[in-house]
């Protein structure tokens, strides 16, 4: 990526004036008490290793994870008579009997996929009593991915800072007090997998621990945690060194610790012995004891301060690019007090700024190139047995980790699932070949672990609750295809675009075309099909299984546009882009129901009164952009009445996935009240015990159980509000809510890589600077009319050059609605076109602000 420059005068005084907001304002998750929960806990990471801080007095928790640490080892469960299966379950659904298909599918069930565990914890025990403590405080500084603990104790003030850094890749600890002599604690190791703990030396702890082999699914199952001692189960390792100024050392009975030291470091380190997606952890894998050795061993050779320096250094390089200010932080409040306030109808508009930023810091903590890709719950867990597995859900929860990368300028995290799609890739062609017959191409189904299992979960022959509606959905490769295709489009790097992503969109392509199949009209569909997790009412019995689900339509659709798109950047033409191209005008259309709805499924089987949490069928309204108010208006009116009969309230992911819709229907006020509905208070400070919304330490939640994806989610959609760009141009501020009238905002990333920096005021746009990464036509829309000495302007006319910035393909549909369609919200503004240069900064005065 080339740097860029700004030559703007007026455009320097805006950096430099955010580059001061940004030193005043803070950032900061606080609270006046320990955490009593997970939940409550402060997470830092490096991408590869996760740590949940508590903040305890006598006792400190730092509850550590690895994101390498699943269960069991490569296990394909692809089903020999799976072209079989998949030939009956096509006839039955062919010939109407949907109820035959859904018990036929399940001979193609296979085991349910590894599941991501809890590596251990490390604790301080310390000689304090919690009744004697003074001004108690635990933060976690998202601009320095910092947590410190602090209080006094007899007039002494005691201090602990924490960090994870990814440059050293352990974790530091400081802890200090005002006066010398008065720090005394034990450190030990445990884990609630199997383990033992060595003494090294009177400063050195190791803890050797194994994973299990097999860990249950279902509680009703005969073993639920099963160990091979000399069999399967990855092993991992943990060392912690202490490092005191003054004092004496105090090991004993596995632990390490420190008498009246003035000052004390600790250094913790980890490994596993995964060894790639292919390999047995077991018989395969690597010795963790040399890797995590090493890291403490390297890491020792510096200071507190220059760990803390060479960490700052490398996570304020991604986390600074972007700044938002909506207004102040009340830093007088706790935080779990704040979400309280706004659920009892406060306005807090900082909280939401501080919510964006936090999902960008969660990004970065849980994600980085070279690691494995961020899961259910990110990389943070405490359970040997987490709720689904803590694996990867990819037929939404995976993909919504992601949705803020490019937008909010951490396009680096984006290359840890690239990474790993190139392990599904090959596992998937396996899957193809052997369950349905298809020799080329790849697929991924809704469950996958980092062995890149590619098979359909369900449990095999054993389990009666494996269920058709997610298990039959081979579409996840189609759906991560996108990921690569919308990283291309931010960033313009066509090395990228023909090394990396063409073979993988080729390949699911690939799948695609051989997938689909004629219906009685001559229209390509998929057989079978499902819409994620949902099922649909039919003479009174629940199905699970038709044809042509309009999710399954709406992935192929803009898979097939994709490939095409990059086959003319990339100078492609070949009988495999002619198939795709053929393919396209034959694909089964959308429909608008009887209802005024987007059509579900193949036939108008929807239930106005499903508010089932899933709503795939939109999934062309976004994340995709084949239905939009501009250019499907129609569509668009469908989408909103299918929002409109699924209800607001849902589980935490669904909630920020509607966010993200409102937003695209240019609805900020609707999408900004999904916001707060997702910020309903989930712990121990409300009478009502919901399952469905934000923790205390604003992880969000669903069914009960963390599921990191809705603050991803969050954050994407918070973005979506003040820039899209998915419509064939950069439209600014197209869903501002009343209640965010005012703000700026700094270094989001538009498709065609243009960087936005802007301040509004009542609603309207004051004073914009747009970055060129990449030169080349630039079309904006604002509401106002723009003039600039630095670019000229002209209206926007005709097809967007710029092929960033293509417009959507045209969207097919059959409109069967009964009653005239809802109305869609006002989108008034003006489009210009500039050309642009890289590495230049543009800017623009409002000079009308308003439309007449």
């Amino acid at each position: 990526m080339k740097n860029f420059f700004i030559f703007s005068l007026v455009a320097m005084i805006m950096a430099v004036s955010c580059r001061h907001q940004k030193e005043q304002e803070p950032l900061q998750l606080w609270y006046n008490q320990p955490a009593s929960a997970w939940e409550e806990s402060l997470p830092l990471g490096n991408g590869l290793t996760g740590a949940m801080v508590f903040g305890g007095i006598s006792t400190e928790q730092f509850m550590l994870n690895d994101n390498t640490l699943w269960s069991g080892g490569p296990n394909p469960g692809n089903r020999e008579n799976g072209p079989e299966v998949l030939s009956k379950v096509r006839q039955a659904v062919f010939e109407g009997n949907y109820g035959d298909a859904d018990r036929l599918w399940r001979g193609m069930h296979g085991p349910y996929s590894a599941r991501y565990l809890s590596m251990g914890d490390l604790f301080l025990d310390f000689p304090f009593s919690t009744e004697e403590t003074e001004d108690y405080r635990r933060s976690l500084d998202l601009r320095k991915a910092l947590t410190t603990v602090s209080f006094g104790i007899d007039g002494v003030d005691y201090k602990r800072e924490s960090f994870v850094s990814h440059p050293d890749q352990i974790m530091a600890v400081k802890l200090t007090a005002s006066e010398k002599g008065k720090i005394t604690f034990d450190a030990r190791l445990t884990s609630k997998l199997n383990y033992e703990v060595r003494l090294l030396s009177p400063d050195y702890l190791v803890l050797e621990g194994k994973a299990p082999s097999y860990v249950a699914h279902r509680n009703t199952e005969s073993e639920q945690v099963v160990y091979e001692p000399d069999g399967e189960g990855m092993t991992f390792e943990i060392h912690l060194k202490l490092i005191a100024t003054g004092g004496d050392l105090n090991p004993q009975n596995g632990t390490i610790g420190v008498n009246d030291a003035d000052e004390v470091m600790l250094l913790l380190s980890a490994a596993t012995s995964f060894n790639g997606f292919d390999k047995s952890p077991a018989f395969e894998g690597k010795d963790p004891e040399p890797i995590a050795r090493g890291k403490l061993s390297a890491a020792s050779e510096f200071n507190y301060n220059e760990l803390f320096e060479r960490h700052l250094a490398d996570y304020r390089e991604l986390f600074d690019r972007v700044e938002l200010y909506l207004g102040p932080q009340l830093m007088d409040h706790p935080t779990d007090d704040r979400l309280l306030k706004v659920n009892d109808g406060h306005t807090d508009k900082g909280l939401t700024a501080l919510y964006f930023q936090y999902g960008r810091y969660l990004m970065i903590s849980s994600a980085r190139k070279g690691t494995p890709p961020s899961n259910l719950q990110g990389i943070w867990n405490p359970f040997v047995q987490p709720p689904w597995g803590s694996n990867y859900t990819i037929n939404i929860n995976t993909q919504m980790n992601y949705w803020p990368a490019e937008i909010t300028n951490l396009a680096e995290c984006h290359h840890s699932l690239f990474d790993f799609m190139e392990g599904l890739a090959v596992n998937g062609a396996v899957t193809a070949e052997t369950n349905y017959g298809i020799p080329s191409g790849w697929l991924a189904s809704h469950n996958t672990d980092i062995w890149a299992k590619t098979s359909p979960t369900g449990g095999e022959d054993w389990d009666p609750r494996g269920a058709p509606r997610w298990s039959c959905w081979p579409m996840g490769g189609a759906w991560f295809s996108e990921h690569l295709w919308e990283h291309f489009l931010h960033n313009g790097d066509t090395t990228f675009l023909s090394e990396k992503a063409w073979p993988l969109m080729q390949g699911s392509a690939e799948f695609l075309l051989n997938w689909i199949v004629e219906d009685e009209n001559g229209c390509l569909v998929t057989n079978p099909s499902t819409s994620p997790e949902n099922s649909f009412n039919l003479d009174g019995k629940r199905m699970d299984i038709s044809m042509a689900s309009t999710m399954d339509m709406s992935l192929i659709r803009e898979s097939f546009s994709s490939i095409l798109q990059a086959a003319k950047i990339l100078g492609i033409s070949n009988h495999f882009t002619e198939r795709v191209e053929k393919a396209i005008p034959r694909l089964y259309p959308f429909h608008i129901g009887r209802l005024g709805q987007v059509q579900e499924w193949y036939k108008d089987w929807d239930d106005p009164d499903d508010t089932h949490r899933h709503i795939s069928h939109l999934y062309s309204l976004h994340p995709g952009n084949q239905i939009t108010p501009q250019h499907t208006p129609e569509l668009a009116k469908a989408a909103r009445q299918t929002l409109i009969h699924r209800g607001d309230f849902s589980t935490g992911w669904s909630m920020a996935w509607k966010l993200n819709w409102w937003a695209r229907l240019k609805d900020g006020n609707q999408a900004y009240k999904m916001l707060k509905d997702g910020f309903t208070y989930v712990g121990e400070k409300t009478e009502v015990r919901g399952s469905e919304g934000t923790s205390a330490n604003l992880f969000t939640n669903a069914h009960g159980a963390v599921q990191i994806d809705g603050n991803f989610g969050g954050t994407a959609g918070i973005a979506e509000l003040l820039v899209q760009s998915h419509e064939g141009y950069i439209h600014l501020l197209p869903a501002l809510p009343d209640e965010l009238s005012s703000g700026e905002v700094k270094g989001l990333v538009a498709r065609g890589g243009f960087v936005i920096d802007m301040k509004w005021d009542n609603g309207l746009l004051e004073t914009l600077v747009i970055h060129s990464r990449l030169g080349g036509n630039c079309r904006i829309k604002v509401n106002g009319t723009l003039t600039s000495s630095d670019a000229r302007l002209k209206p926007a006319k005709g097809e967007n050059p710029n092929p960033l910035l293509a417009k959507p393909d045209p969207a097919p549909y059959v409109n069967n609605a009964r009653n005239q369609l809802v109305k869609l919200n006002p989108d008034p503004g003006n489009m210009y076109d500039f050309q642009t240069e890289a590495g230049h900064g543009f800017k623009y005065t409002l000079i009308h602000k308003s439309i007449h």
